[in-house]
């Protein structure tokens, strides 16, 4: 694997130095992924807006980080699964639904199952969604919308995963406590 920087708002490119203050006044820490895409000032860029929109997507926020949690465990993404535990827990998701997504089981929750299942077919898919899954996540009370509001959480995954896979993005201290593997 290519040693790649795992960069400060100081020792990062300048196009990237505002994105990254701006990321740590918002989280209270530099995440480390955000660290090594500051080497490509655009990347970073293109993830932290795209993470904008989709947060202002129909999708409740505990959808959100559902979506996001299960595609990275399914990509086996260690970094991208703490961080959207976190995320998911900001987002008031109980303990039980945590641990269903992290162990990539079936949550309880008919609506964050549907959600769920249907991202992670979709990311599975490449986005050749099968006519079965579209009618079930609609019949879940899910619109045609959101369906193309998963395809901007696939979207993300990519982006962040592939980074993370690419450039061995170490986890930052604040999330070890929501360390994960794929083999838990």
């Amino acid at each position: 694997m290519a040693d790649f920087p795992l960069h400060t708002t100081d020792s990062a490119p300048e196009a990237a130095k505002a994105n990254l203050q701006a990321a740590e006044k918002k989280m209270g820490f530099l995440p480390n992924i955000f660290a090594k895409m500051a080497e490509a000032p655009t990347l970073l860029e293109a993830y932290l807006t795209l993470d904008g929109i989709y947060a202002k997507t129909s999708l409740s926020p505990v959808e959100q980080q559902a979506a996001l949690l299960a595609i990275s465990a399914d990509n086996q993404c260690s970094f991208c699964v703490a961080a959207h535990t976190g995320g998911i827990k900001k987002a008031g998701a109980d303990d039980e639904l945590i641990k269903d997504l992290r162990s990539r089981k079936t949550p309880n929750d008919a609506k964050i199952a549907a959600v769920t299942r249907f991202a992670r077919h979709l990311n599975a898919q490449r986005g050749w969604a099968e006519q079965t899954e579209i009618d079930a996540f609609l019949e879940a009370g899910f619109s045609h919308q959101q369906i193309l509001e998963l395809v901007i959480a696939c979207a993300l995954k990519t982006l962040s995963n592939y980074t993370n896979h690419v450039a061995g993005t170490p986890l930052n201290e604040e999330l070890k406590p929501l360390a994960w593997t794929a083999d838990t």
